[in-house]
């Protein structure tokens, strides 16, 4: 990979995947007056990365952009559990750049079953699935490892892109939304999966500004993930940044029914629809930080809404739909 990647935004030159994908940047910032937030002095704002385009949406549209370009053509392989977005966003950004694409995708079992609605738009868009063992998979990281993957993949010469996306040039790639944002809110709020965006957006906020992240995995590890991302991209620390881990509600594609039915109400408050494994939960840390007084009155919070609901979306363990290979 290489570190003279160029970064996105509403300033940057145009590039070959920006010039092929034409995103909408800056992407708007709507205001949403909810009592909820306005009670405590709070305005909450929605920054709608989820219409930067139609099949690249949010954080994955300012992580893949730089990556696309750095693959220059070459197979592009990436990795990925069984529902993931960012699997989707590269299946589709290989079919609209003529750009081959090969998922590596966690757990050899799935290879004898029904692939699921979120791997069949997968092979639907042309990417080539790879089915890798859990075990292997865990260590897909370290060197030898990752030989073999790709070995296996029948990819040996692709450009690797690691699980979410997140690397050097997808975090530069990230500051633009920072960067969009900066002279607009005082706090600015993500949900986090591997935690590259969270990276990009507080570097790219500039002093003053603050940036939230909401991971929505258990287990604690993104805060050393998200300073070894700024260290990869920027050689040491930039911008305020926290993690707050409470509401992962249980780990990754989880979605109890209190979740399912607060982003069925901020739907109905607010006419947007809210994507169930990354935004409801950023929105709904929100309220509660809000509500415990973790943003002082006057506070211009924006949330950055990711990505929209996929009709296949749904929690870990539903069964899944037969469809054909």
């Amino acid at each position: 990979m290489t570190d003279n990647v160029r970064v996105t935004g509403p300033d940057a030159p145009e590039t070959p995947a920006t010039a092929a994908l034409r995103p909408r940047l800056p992407s708007p910032l709507h205001e949403a007056p909810d009592e909820r937030f306005a009670r405590h002095g709070v305005r909450l704002l929605l920054k709608r990365d989820d219409l930067i385009h139609p099949e690249l949406t949010g954080n994955k549209w300012r992580k893949l952009a730089p990556n696309l370009d750095a693959a220059a053509g070459r197979t592009l392989l990436t990795f990925g559990g069984a529902w993931s977005n960012h699997l989707r966003a590269t299946a589709a950004a290989g079919r609209l750049l003529g750009l081959p694409t090969v998922g590596v995708v966690r757990g050899e079992e799935l290879a004898a079953r029904p692939l699921n609605p979120s791997l069949a738009r997968c092979a639907a868009d042309g990417m080539r699935l790879h089915f890798a063992d859990r075990a292997a998979y865990r260590r897909k990281t370290e060197p030898d490892t990752l030989a073999a993957l790709l070995r296996a993949a029948g990819a040996e010469d692709a450009y690797v892109v690691p699980e979410g996306g997140s690397n050097a040039p997808a975090v530069r790639g990230c500051t633009a939304l920072g960067q969009e944002l900066r002279d607009r809110a005082d706090v600015a709020a993500v949900a986090c999966g591997t935690g590259g965006t969270l990276a990009g957006l507080a570097a790219g906020l500039g002093p003053g500004r603050r940036a939230v992240g909401v991971p929505v995995l258990k287990g604690g590890f993104l805060g050393g993930e998200v300073r070894a991302l700024q260290r990869k991209a920027f050689g040491g620390p930039r911008g305020e940044w926290s993690l707050d881990d409470r509401f992962h509600f249980g780990g990754y594609a989880r979605v109890p029914a209190g979740l399912e039915a607060f982003a069925a109400d901020f739907e109905d408050r607010h006419g947007l629809p809210v994507e169930r494994l990354y935004v409801a939960k950023l929105l709904y840390g929100l309220l509660t930080m809000t509500e415990e007084g973790a943003f002082p009155p006057g506070t211009a919070l924006a949330a950055v809404v990711t990505g929209r609901p996929f009709d296949g979306d749904a929690p870990a363990g539903t069964p899944q739909t037969a469809v054909s290979r």
